[in-house]
């Protein structure tokens, strides 16, 4: 179980790295410029920003599970 969770996790970490996170019409004008590190930057200045709320999620995620299981541990204590 633990190494399905932590296969799981290095999965979503992994994923917004081959993500394209620019919508089509910031696309088309950055591509129509012909220096291309302008359009990098702003995709990766947007993964970056998607990337707390993720962790948020995923950190209370972490939490509620954690403290149930305490519980159900007491419970048959």
């Amino acid at each position: 179980m633990k190494t399905r969770f932590l296969f799981i996790l290095l999965l979503l970490l992994l994923l917004p790295i081959a993500a394209e996170a620019q919508c089509a019409m910031c696309r088309a004008v950055l591509e129509s410029e012909g220096d291309q590190s302008m359009a990098k930057g702003i995709n990766n200045g947007i993964l970056y920003l998607m990337m707390f709320p993720y962790l948020l999620i995923g950190g209370i995620g972490y939490f509620i599970y954690r403290s149930r299981k305490q519980a159900k541990k007491s419970e048959e204590a």
